[in-house]
Parts: C-alpha cells; structure tokens; sequence
C-alpha cells in the first residue's frame, strides 16, 4: 500500500498543512501532506507556471540531472504512474549498465549484465511534471511570488502559521505589507538558504549549530545538439578520474533529444568559462571520446559553472526546545555536494518518512520529535557517503556564506535565491 492510501484511509479532520517552497523537497512533501491533512498550501517566491520553465531560486538546474532507481521508486509511491508521466514528458530512461559507457585511465568497463535503470532529464521537466501531478490534487493550492518571513508562535511550544509577504513591484522595497496565513503544520523546504534559524531566533528558540565545510569540486555545465547522423552504441558517457587527476567528464541524453554535458574537477580549478575553454578541458579527459562528441556538435546555449559547492548540515535533530508542528526538510536541513547526486532521492525518502510517521502517528500533534530524528537518520547515510573516507570531521561551524552558483560564460552571476 502506498504512503498516500495509507493517509488517506485514516481519514480526514487534520487541518491545514503549508509547505516552503516548490522544488522536489517541496513539492514530494506536499505530495505526502495531501494524503493526510485537509488543505496544503505550497508557497513560493517565484511564479510557478506550468510546464518547465526556469526559477531563479534553482541555479544548480542547469547541471546534468537523473532520477535514481531509489528516486523513481519513492515516487511512484508518492505518486503512481509518475515514471509514465516523466518519459511522456521527454525524460529519457538509461539501462545500467547498457547503456551507460565508462572510461577511465585503465580504459572501458564491462557493460554486460542488468541493473537498475535511471531516469535522465533536465532539472525544469523534472520539476514541471511533479508540479503538475502536486496541483492535480484538489487539496493542494499554490501560492505564488510570495515570501515568508517569519513563524507564528502557538500555545506550549508549538507553531500556529506563517507571515508572508507578496511582491509588489510598485511598492518601494518590492514586497506588500505582511499577513498570516494559520497553519496546524508547517514545513520548511525553501532550500540552501532557508531562513528558519532566523525564524526560530525570532520566536524564541535556540537556532541549530552547524556542521559546513566547503568541498573543491567545481563544475561546467552546457546543453549540445547531437551531430547529425550520430550512431553510437553507447547512449549516456562517463569519463572517470585517477589518482593524481580528479577531473570527469559526463554525457547525458534529455528531452528533446539533446545531450546534457558535465565536467567537473574536485581540486578546485576554476571551472571552464565559455564553449572553447569546455572543450579544452574534455581534451584533457583521461579519454578522448567526449571531446570528440562535443567537438562535433551544436551548442544550444552557453556553458555554465558552479564554484564552492558545500556539505551543511543544521542540526535540527540535536535541538532538546523545538516547536511542536514545524520541520524542515530537503538542503534546508542537510545541503549535499550535488557531485554525489543524492539530492533528489533523498527528497523524495525524506517525504515517505514524513508521509509513513504521519500516517502511523495519526495526528500531526506531538510528532516533530520522532520526525526530526528519522529525517537525520534517513540523510546520514548520504552525507557520509558525500565526505571523503577518512577525514577528520570539520569544528561545527556557523558560516552563512552563499556559494556562487551559477556563473554564467560571460562572467555574471544569477540572484542566489532559496533554491529546493
């Protein structure tokens, strides 16, 4: 039985859930409230319109994305018949290892024998076909270019709602005056740089400490149309590094029949800043074969990096005084290096473990506690599998610096918005 048939045969009479924010932490959550709670509220900063399009609060979008086994099979319990949905849409699917090449210094690795398959894709249809399958449910209302300030305290440490404000470009700081919107739940899911532990400041509460270090890895990101005439028998490429050469390359198909193209390097050298500085770098690869491909082709737009990615876990799960009916979920409790790729699956368990406690629980009172701790539980695997073996754990660390991500090829940055 799914997590939401389970909610929703308990019944109704919870209330009024709100969600933080709309990328897949966000929207996986609101997707396991909607099969408990009454209403769900999901606010956001940026307008959410339909189909994929880009938000400013997502500049890590333009990076190669896939949809793990693991992933696909979290939300298809979230939401069945979602795989379809996605491979309607364009989300083109990879059997391991068949069709995935691996080169590395000592050459190709074997590709024979089944294993689990991916689901390859840009980041905007991932999160237009989720946001599509959130709005399909009638519990589930968006709330558009709106922005929470702060949390509304409740009786015996609990939280009531939320203040928002909604942009108003005519008015002088861009933001109208601020309104409640009451709440019996609320999750934070507003990304890299949530706001909570100045929301919990603001009411009282101890913010967590924070265990952050800054990795080297930087990476370069740019979007090809394939040769005309490509006939290969490999569909996605993966060009490993060595000891002494941390650099990797990786190819992957998307919608619209184009290739999503990585490459990145883990000591920290500035990342490629436009096409023939990328393809200098795929030369260098421990295998010629990518910079053949990309030589070949199209560029269908201009090469993106990212500089500073972080490992940042705030420590909710420690706090001993917490509100009762507030989480928060997603890289606004633990923010991974996206090299590792456990973002988006780790959203999705972090929403079954929600939607699983919830259902077991049988109330949203009395909850945060439990839900805390296996939310800690569920990420740690993935944030020792993101630090290297053998380091010594950094100091807990209070930095708010923001990494700069992307940079685009003409040496400009994006707005660093809370990015899901």
């Amino acid at each position: 039985m799914s997590v939401r048939a389970a909610a929703v045969g308990r019944g109704g009479g919870h209330g009024h859930a709100v969600v933080i924010g709309s990328g897949p932490a966000g929207l996986t959550a609101a997707g396991a409230l909607a099969g408990f709670m009454d209403r769900v509220t999901v606010i956001e900063r940026d307008p959410a319109a339909h189909g994929p399009f880009r938000r400013r609060g997502v500049p890590q979008a333009r990076h190669t994305h896939t949809l793990t086994a693991a992933a696909q099979h979290g939300l298809d319990e979230l939401f069945p018949g979602i795989a379809r949905d996605l491979t309607a849409a364009g989300a083109v699917r990879l059997r391991m290892p068949e069709d995935l090449l691996v080169l590395g210094p000592a050459g190709p690795l074997p590709r024979s024998g089944g294993g689990p398959a991916l689901l390859s894709a840009g980041r905007d249809l991932i999160d237009a076909v989720l946001r599509d399958r959130v709005r399909a449910d009638p519990k589930v209302t968006f709330l558009q270019e709106h922005e929470v300030v702060s949390l509304e305290p409740g009786r015996h440490d609990t939280v009531e709602g939320v203040w928002v404000r909604a942009r108003d470009h005519s008015a002088a700081q861009g933001f109208g005056p601020r309104r409640p919107i009451p709440a019996d739940f609320v999750v934070d899911a507003s990304g890299r740089t949530s706001r909570a532990p100045r929301w919990l400041a603001g009411i009282g509460y101890q913010p967590p400490w924070e265990t952050a270090f800054a990795t080297r890895t930087t990476y370069a990101s740019t979007v090809y149309a394939p040769p005309v005439g490509h006939v290969a028998d490999w569909s996605a490429l993966l060009l490993t590094g060595a000891p002494g050469d941390p650099r990797q390359g990786m190819l992957h198909p998307v919608e619209g029949g184009r290739w999503s193209v990585t490459l990145s390097a883990a000591d920290g050298a500035p990342p490629p800043a436009g096409h023939a500085e990328l393809l200098r770098a795929a030369a260098a690869l421990c295998h010629p074969l990518l910079h053949e491909v990309i030589h070949a082709a199209t560029p269908l737009g201009p090469v993106y990096g990212c500089r500073r990615p972080e490992h940042r876990w705030r420590h909710y799960e420690k706090l001993r005084r917490w509100p009762d009916r507030f989480l928060v979920v997603g890289d606004a409790f633990v923010t991974l290096d996206p090299a590792h790729g456990h973002g988006m699956t780790s959203a999705v368990e972090s929403a079954l473990v929600l939607g699983r406690l919830l259902a077991a629980h049988g109330t949203t009172a009395g909850l945060s506690h439990r839900l805390r701790r296996a939310l800690a539980q569920q990420l740690a695997p993935a944030w020792a599998g993101g630090t290297r073996p053998g380091r010594r754990p950094p100091r807990p660390s209070v930095r708010t610096r923001r990494p700069s991500c992307p940079i685009a090829s003409d040496g400009s940055n994006e707005p660093s918005e809370p990015a899901t």
